[in-house]
């Protein structure tokens, strides 16, 4: 399994930016498809962004459409979330995960087998 490592998290005002960083372990890393989802409080985690290892495609949230990008650095194993006009409602711990077997879903949580701890963003009005 391939371990994850979030970070960049922090407090922001409104109309702010943070990028996020997860480094992940695994040799074939530029094959995975990488992805970012949040959660809430008391909601369930969602999907946020993703990027296809083969073909780079990516993909968005209609909510962050425009102001977050994903990105990835295949020889540091990293993908990053750039997140820019930050709203109070983007807070939520947000996590990163890895899927290392093309799956077609690539904005559904059961698609990906390997999550990070994730890291806490909140945005303040």
């Amino acid at each position: 399994q391939v371990q994850l490592v979030e970070s960049g998290g922090g407090l922001v005002q409104a109309g702010g930016s943070l990028r996020l960083s997860c480094a992940a372990s695994g040799h074939t890393f530029s094959s995975y498809t990488m992805g970012w989802f949040r959660q809430a409080p008391e909601k369930e985690r969602e999907f946020v962004a993703a990027f296809r290892g083969r073909g780079g495609r990516t993909y968005y949230a209609d909510s962050v459409k425009g102001r977050f990008t994903i990105s990835r650095d295949n020889a540091k194993n990293t993908v990053y979330l750039q997140m820019n006009s930050l709203k109070p409602e983007d807070t939520a711990v947000y996590f990163c995960a890895a899927q290392t077997s093309y799956r077609s879903a690539y904005y559904s949580e059961d698609a990906f087998e390997s999550w990070g701890q994730g890291t806490q963003v909140t945005v303040s009005s």
